[in-house]
């Protein structure tokens, strides 16, 4: 594991699983894969798993300039709102993209009841540090 991953992986766990309120149980974040893309130069492909329990949210937060997200819905439900488009609902099978800089303001389990699960993937540049950051 390189410096860089062991690096935003430890971040990106704190940012994600750092509860919203405390009675608003948080996620949790599970590093599942990272590598420099060979014909893309100074380009990094990291993956991330974020399990949500029923109920669970991430905190809100911003995503590093050079980042571009595709997530996918492995399980359940997730509510997403992305910069300043609307708060979507996306289930099992569904994915969406962010662009690079954006402001994830909602991420949480759409269910009370039910756990969910998000695959994450980023492709940012290699030397980036910081994949998410809270929004304070």
């Amino acid at each position: 594991m390189n410096t860089r991953f062991a690096l935003g992986a430890v971040l990106a766990a704190i940012a994600f699983a750092t509860p919203a309120a405390a009675h608003d149980p948080g996620d949790v974040v599970t590093p599942h894969f990272d590598h420099q893309i060979p014909n893309i130069p100074g380009k990094t492909l990291t993956a991330l798993i974020v399990d949500y329990p029923p109920g669970g949210s991430s905190v809100p937060h911003s995503h590093a300039k050079s980042s571009f997200i595709f997530a996918y819905v492995l399980s359940g439900e997730i509510e997403s709102k992305v910069n300043d488009g609307p708060t979507e609902t996306y289930r099992a099978g569904e994915s969406w993209y962010e662009p690079p800089a954006s402001r994830h303001l909602v991420s949480r389990n759409a269910s009370k009841t039910k756990p969910a699960r998000l695959l994450a993937v980023f492709v940012a540049d290699s030397d980036e540090k910081e994949l998410t950051t809270p929004i304070k």
